[in-house]
């Protein structure tokens, strides 16, 4: 073993709750370089998205343990960087290893050579059943490795606030994060041999985002009882009122604003939709906020990111949002929990031209909503035969496909059409989306 000047060691962190190994795809701060609270540190790709690692304190990069161009699949809680309070003690860390440091801290800013004795402290009131977490709690315990959600919360409804969890990391009771051994992994099916097709081709390997879509995706399949509810809406009243806006208020709103627009009122009648499974207890939990997770297509993959509250967003607001927060997706910009967590998500792939699709719900979510394009169809009319006079004519209208994929432990048949039903009214009612 070998003494080092006072430094503290940097984990891989974890940045979302799934995230079980991280990959550093660019540092921004070289060996010897300063940096201060807010600083980017390193961009780590997770299970979710590409995330800036952030130093929480000033100080100085002593050591970088993993260069980018081989940081693939690091662990959380694997050693990446040191980091030192002068310039002067980066030197000592040339040829640092984790192995034959005795002096290691990890996370905070604790010196070696402090010799006044740990004390016991009183344990932080835990619960057997996992805690709901505020999403900056959440974020600061996951990127110190540590799990929170045994902590009792005193937020509103028992939730972890940031408070709790830095009083709990003072008090050196968070146990560390680690993956759940009790989750149901999907049995492996052998893959038959596939005879490649004549002719050049290359393989291009998968990048950490889309490994993980497709094994949360497969799980979700495998083991969240998935039933269908569809129904064909009228969009021509919704097309009226968007031209009537464009035209006379030169306020541009998409026919997917409004679609979640009145997912979210929807949502609001029947609440029961906006609902989330929890697997450890086998409970059903209601949310009291209606936070839509919107699909949106990057380079790397799909990601969700979350319209907090949608349903108490106006139309001009919903747009302004949604639009910001797929532009921040797609240059990779978005924060933690801006993506992490929800209560109910749409899937819209109208605009490439898909008339109809099914969804795949995203746990512990209840249910997804999959829209596809508006289509011209002909609607025959009435025809009466005793009474000529109220006969009507075929008409021509612009028809949606909606398609609700829901969670049978959550949702049954009656509750989807309840659902579905309101979804219709609201958008064959536009003006009802304005009040």
């Amino acid at each position: 073993a070998q003494d080092y000047p006072a430094h503290t060691v940097f984990p891989m962190p974890a940045l979302s709750p799934t995230m079980e190994s991280g990959t550093i795809t660019a540092w921004h701060k070289q060996e010897g370089d300063a940096f201060i609270a807010g600083d980017v540190l390193c961009s780590i790709e997770t299970d979710k998205a590409s995330v800036d690692f952030e130093a929480q304190d000033d100080g100085v990069l002593a050591k970088i343990l993993h260069q980018a161009d081989a940081a693939l699949d690091i662990v959380c809680g694997t050693p990446i960087c040191v980091a030192v309070e002068e310039h002067q003690a980066v030197a000592a860390f040339a040829d640092y290893t984790v192995a034959h440091d005795s002096s290691a801290e990890s996370g905070g800013a604790a010196s070696h050579d402090e010799s006044t004795p740990s004390q016991p402290t009183p344990p932080h009131p835990t619960r057997n059943v996992p805690s709901i977490l505020l999403p900056a709690a959440r974020h600061l315990a996951e990127s110190r490795g540590l799990n929170a959600t045994v902590l009792s919360g005193s937020g509103k409804g028992g939730r972890v606030t940031k408070g709790d969890v830095l009083q709990a990391i003072a008090d050196g009771t968070l146990p560390p994060l680690t993956a759940d051994p009790t989750a149901t992994v999907p049995t492996e099916l052998p893959v038959p041999h596939v005879h490649a097709a004549e002719g050049s081709f290359a393989d291009t390997p998968n990048s950490k985002m889309r490994k993980i879509i497709a094994s949360r995706l497969t799980e979700s399949k495998a083991t969240v009882p998935h039933f269908y509810t569809s129904m064909e809406i009228p969009l021509d009243a919704i097309l009226a009122l968007r031209k009537q806006l464009a035209s006379q208020h030169d306020v541009k709103v998409s026919v997917n604003d409004f679609i979640i627009r009145s997912s979210a009122l929807a949502l609001r009648d029947v609440p029961e939709v906006n609902g989330t499974y929890d697997a450890h207890s086998d409970t059903v939990r209601l949310n009291d906020s209606i936070d839509v997770s919107v699909a949106v297509a990057t380079p790397t993959g799909l990601i969700t990111p979350i319209i907090f509250q949608s349903d108490q967003l106006g139309l001009s607001a919903l747009t302004a949002t949604i639009r910001d927060l797929a532009t921040r997706a797609r240059d990779g910009k978005l924060a933690p929990h801006e993506y992490q967590g929800g209560t109910f998500s749409v899937s819209n792939l109208g605009m490439f031209g898909v008339d109809e699709f099914s969804a795949v719900i995203n746990p512990p979510q209840a249910a997804i909503l999959a829209v596809g394009g508006g289509a011209r169809r002909v609607v025959p009319g009435t025809y009466v035969v005793d009474a000529p006079e109220n006969r009507t004519s075929p008409t021509v209208h612009t028809i949606l496909t909606g398609r609700l994929s829901a969670d049978r432990r959550v949702v049954d048949e009656a509750t989807a059409a309840l659902f579905l039903a309101a979804l219709e009214r609201y958008l064959r009612q536009p003006a009802l989306l304005m009040l």
